[in-house]
């Protein structure tokens, strides 16, 4: 079981790697073309990946500059908040089980 979980967890984090070819900054959007809601959620899900990117390469962010404005907010904030939020979540009733 714990082979399956792990075997999951690299593939995934390979899958998101390979995907991140639309980090914050890479030039793709501009203020002719902003990002919109749906860019805001991908750059949430994607925004851990475009931090440590971003030690790396100057241009790339965590938050795209040329947005649509709130909704690409809101699209950023669900995409945060359910990533991370889900993890605590599952964090908990793991823990409730060893107990």
């Amino acid at each position: 079981m714990k082979k399956k979980i792990f075997f999951v967890c690299i593939t995934s984090i390979l899958l998101l790697i390979s995907l991140t070819g639309c980090v914050p900054g890479d030039g793709t959007h501009t203020s002719s073309n902003p990002a919109g809601f749906f860019w805001g959620i991908w750059h949430g899900w994607i925004a851990p990946i475009s931090l440590i990117i971003g030690f790396f390469k100057e241009n790339i962010r965590v938050y795209e500059a040329a947005n649509s404005g709130w909704w690409y907010d809101f699209g950023f904030y669900i995409a945060i908040i359910s990533g991370f939020g889900g993890i605590s979540l599952v964090r908990k009733k793991n823990s409730e089980k060893h107990d």
